[in-house]
Order: C-alpha cells, then sequence, then structure tokens
C-alpha cells in the first residue's frame, strides 16, 4: 500500500505533536498521523450597538478561515449550550467548562468573545481557551486579544481573519490571509492575468494587454510577477511589480517560443524555456535578461523549469525526452539528470511543496487514464497519491504557502475554472465562475 500524503495534522494531543513536526518559522507539509484531530467550538459571536449588523460576515468569516485550514473539526453549532459566553469571567465553578468539555459538543478549544464599536471602528475582544483544563487561568491559551478594523463588512472581515491567524499561530499553522493567487483569464475575451485573495474573493484584473497574456509566475518575496505574452507580436517574458503592475526591464532571447517563466528562490534569477534549434529548451537569466544561458541541450521539448524552493539548487521540469512528456529532476547547472515519472501517460505542471519534500502534478496515469489528473509524490522514496478522479480534468497545482494546500485549475464540462483544496484531496472550494480560468499560482502577499 502506498504512503498516503496528506497535509493536515489529524492527532491526539495536537498542540504537542505539531510543535514536533512543525516550526512557527518553517512551512512543513506533513504525513498524516493516526488518531483525531483536535475538536474547537466557534459560537456565533454578537456585537454592541453598531457593530451588531456586521456580526454574520464576522462570524462566518471566522468559521470559515478555521474550517478551511485543515486544522480542526468544527464542533458543530447545534451542539452548543444554550448561555454562550462572550468573555473568560462567564465562566464559573463548579461547572466551569464541563458543558463543553462533555458531549454533545466534546470540544478541546473553545474560541470566543464579542464586538464593540471604538472611536467609529470595529472592535474586537477574541479569547481562547482550552477546556480540558482546572481554572481559567490555566485554561487561556492567550489572554482576551484586542482587533480593530473599519466599522464596515470588509473590517468585520479583517478582524475576524486576524483572530482566526493568532488561533492558528497556537497550532504553528500558517494563516492563508494575505497570500494571493495570480491565474489566467479569458473574461475579458482575451487571457489576461488577473489576481484573487485565497478564498477567491478580490479578484482583480492585472493586465490589458489584449493578447494572449498567460503562464503567471510570482517572486517569493510577492514583489514581482512574470508572464508570456504575444502582446509584441513574437512571444516574450515580461516582469511586472505586483504591487502596481509597472514593467519591468526583462531583455527576451530571440526565440520564435519563450514561455512558462520561473523566479528563483533569491529573486536574482529568472528561469523559462524558448526554442533553440527547432526545440523549446530550458533557460536561465538574470533577472533582467542578462546572462542568459542554456540548461538543456536535447531534441526534445523541455518546459516547466520550477526551482526547489527549500534549496535553490536543484528543479523540475518537464521533458519528451523518452517520448512521453515525463516528470524529471536535475541540478541547476544542469547536471544528475533524472526521470522521476515511470514513463507512463503524460505528465505536466509540477510544484514543489514549501518544505521541497513533495511534488504536486498532472498526469494521464491511474484512475481515468487519459485525462489529467492531480498526483502528490514524496521526493525521497518516489511514493505518489492520486488525488482527483472522476472530476473533469485536472491540472496547474500549485502549492500554498502554508504547505496544507493545493490551488488547481479544473475543466468540468465545457469550461475551466479555479478550485483549492487541502492536500489530501478533501476540503475542495471552486474559486472562479466567470471566463475560463487556469494557471493559478498561489503567493505570498505583499503586505
Amino acid at each position: 500500500m502506498k504512503t498516503r500524503i496528506i497535509a493536515v495534522f489529524s492527532v491526539l494531543g495536537a498542540a504537542l505533536v505539531c510543535t514536533l513536526l512543525l516550526s512557527a518559522q518553517n512551512v512543513t507539509t506533513i504525513i498524516i498521523q493516526k488518531g483525531e484531530k483536535t475538536v474547537i467550538a466557534v459560537p456565533d459571536m454578537r456585537g454592541t450597538g453598531a457593530a451588531q449588523q456586521y456580526m454574520d460576515v464576522f462570524n462566518k468569516t471566522l468559521w470559515d478561515e478555521l474550517d478551511n485550514s485543515g486544522t480542526f473539526r468544527m464542533a458543530p453549532k447545534t451542539s452548543y449550550p444554550l448561555n454562550l459566553p462572550q468573555q473568560p469571567s462567564d465562566f464559573k465553578p463548579p461547572a466551569l467548562f464541563s458543558e463543553w468539555a462533555r458531549p454533545p459538543v466534546s470540544t478541546n478549544y473553545l474560541a470566543f468573545g464579542y464586538t464593540a464599536v471604538q472611536d467609529n471602528q470595529i472592535l474586537l475582544y477574541g479569547n481562547l481557551l482550552s477546556v480540558g483544563q482546572p481554572d481559567v487561568q490555566s485554561a487561556t491559551v492567550f489572554p482576551t486579544r484586542r482587533y480593530y478594523g473599519p466599522l464596515t463588512s470588509d473590517g468585520a472581515k479583517k478582524v475576524a481573519r486576524e483572530f482566526a491567524a493568532d488561533i492558528l499561530k497556537q497550532f504553528n499553522v500558517m494563516s492563508l490571509s494575505g497570500t494571493k493567487i495570480y491565474f489566467t483569464s479569458d473574461r475579458t475575451g482575451t487571457k489576461e492575468i488577473w489576481s484573487m485573495d485565497y478564498d477567491g474573493s478580490g479578484q482583480r484584473q492585472l493586465t490589458n494587454l489584449k493578447a494572449i497574456t498567460n503562464f503567471p509566475a510570482v517572486s517569493a518575496d510577492g514583489k514581482l510577477f512574470a508572464f508570456m505574452t504575444y502582446a509584441g507580436g513574437n512571444p516574450q517574458i515580461r516582469i511586472h511589480t505586483a504591487d502596481t503592475s509597472r514593467r519591468q526591464t526583462f531583455i527576451n532571447p530571440v526565440s520564435s517560443t519563450v514561455t512558462t517563466p520561473e523566479f528563483t528562490p533569491d529573486g536574482k534569477n529568472i528561469l523559462f524555456a524558448a526554442t533553440i534549434d527547432g526545440w523549446l529548451q530550458l533557460m536561465t537569466a538574470g533577472i533582467d535578461g542578462s546572462g542568459m544561458r542554456r540548461l538543456s541541450n536535447v531534441k526534445a521539448i523541455e518546459v516547466s523549469p520550477r526551482v526547489n524552493p527549500k534549496t535553490g539548487t536543484d528543479l523540475l521540469f518537464i521533458s519528451g525526452r523518452s517520448g512521453h512528456q515525463q516528470l524529471w529532476h536535475m541540478n541547476l547547472d544542469g547536471t544528475d539528470r533524472e526521470m522521476l515519472t515511470s514513463g507512463e501517460g503524460d505528465v505536466s505542471n509540477p510544484s514543489w511543496s514549501p518544505d521541497g519534500h513533495h511534488i504536486a502534478f498532472s498526469w494521464t496515469r491511474g484512475y481515468e487514464p487519459g485525462n489529467f489528473n492531480l498526483f502528490i509524490m514524496d521526493i525521497a522514496d518516489r511514493k505518489y497519491v492520486q488525488l482527483t478522479t472522476n472530476s473533469g480534468r485536472n491540472e496547474n497545482p500549485t502549492w500554498a504557502p502554508d504547505g496544507l494546500h493545493l490551488v488547481f485549475s479544473s475543466m468540468r464540462g465545457r469550461v475551466t475554472q479555479i478550485y483549492s483544496m487541502l492536500a489530501d484531496g478533501t476540503n475542495v472550494r471552486q474559486l472562479t465562475t466567470q471566463g475560463n480560468n487556469l494557471q493559478p499560482v498561489w503567493a505570498k502577499g505583499t503586505e
């Protein structure tokens, strides 16, 4: 039986196990452990005065942030006691947390609080307790924290996300708030580069070149994005700033095809594929296009270079040198080439996990042979897991910065849309609906 790779931890004593498996500074993709996920109860909070009108938005945002993180099992709200706490002083002995710790709630943690209005801002008082403790003091995971935002729906979302991020931080899990997904969309009539928030909100057009523009890539610091466009006639790579979409200098090679750009982790160089001697070959150059050189020299198509974000010294790529396009691995200097897939079917769209230990890619092997599905492979032992089946043509998987989620495109019917999911294939969420949307890249935010 193949090892089942998953990007959520579901273990007893999650706080201890998370400390062992993760660090707050280093994102790690986790192999599934036996046991149950930590349970958290998140009762709907109330607001005083003008804050109350935004509480539906607040409560939904907070719930979704924690639920979609893949970190917890959410205790159903229908099981909660009638008297919901707003502050730690609401818990009195001898009952204390008994109504929350015992069935039907049976939660491990309780997130609660309330909102008010202060200086025309929404103010959240947020608390997190571990209900298995003998008193309020020892149960307090962190004391009451204050969060401020504009007195608007967006302000309510802001404080909910900040509170959720603080909760996730206690389990050494990165919040996705502030991260961005870049993608290609044809909703305006031509393919252009767009971006959106990690949950599909805030969709925004970044280019308006009125020509085929696709294959976005984003620098590790989230400050630059690159893409391929036909706006100048022949295909070329362009690099823009993420905050203003201002074009940067990049000298393209003289080639009939230039495509699949990729930044190195240090942001100093860019890799891509260009047609040389009639074949697409791997290339590297400085961030302005200087110092260009070839990385491959074979009579076969080689595209999609993807640099290991952890080491910066090795890369994945797709090569047709064996006949069918397959997933390959080599050093950044072009040495130590090896094929990672079996030679069956066709492979495309490789992506490294943030820790450099796992790979996501599309493959026509396995269930529904002939159709692309998503797979994850452990780079060390070459064991793989198929994540999608019977759900259309699934391509372009990219890891989220938290190492727990993937974003991908899926053609279901006649249109292609973008979805996210946990890296075990669960919690699938559709993020786009207008036009055709593809080639998503999940990137660190600039804020």
